[in-house]
């Protein structure tokens, strides 16, 4: 879970390519992890102070998490603009079932498939640093 966290911040503004739905779910679940963490801390070191640490996490992690939602939708054989049909408020269900679904087999327009593809190997020693 970890690994496809640090994956994910490995290509912090990368916007090319594909990223697989385990590289974007646990980038995202850690992300609600660290959120619910400094939330708890929050009552420790102070409301101000607590505010200010979720603000600089949320912002560093702000590029990283647009990146891997990018890649994703590349995944799935769609343009990284699909992501803000989230803004719409019903084009988010449609943007989770993108998310959701597994990836296009084979390369596409975006790049080989990070599963089977030549980058594969790459991200499995990467993986395993």
């Amino acid at each position: 879970m970890v690994e496809y966290f640090k994956l994910a911040l490995s290509k912090y503004a990368q916007f090319t390519g594909r990223s697989r739905r385990s590289e974007y779910w646990y980038f995202y679940l850690v992300n609600i992890l660290l959120s619910m963490a400094v939330g708890a801390l929050t009552f420790i070191i102070g409301e101000t102070l607590g505010g200010l640490l979720n603000l600089v996490i949320g912002l560093g992690l702000f590029i990283p998490g647009l990146a891997v939602a990018v890649r994703r939708l590349h995944d799935v054989g769609r343009s990284g603009w699909w992501f803000l049909i989230v803004f719409t408020g019903i084009g988010a269900l449609l943007l989770l079932y993108w998310l959701v679904n597994d990836s296009e087999a084979g390369s596409n327009e975006y790049g080989p498939n990070p599963k089977t593809g030549a980058l594969a190997g790459d991200i499995e020693a990467h993986l395993v640093e």
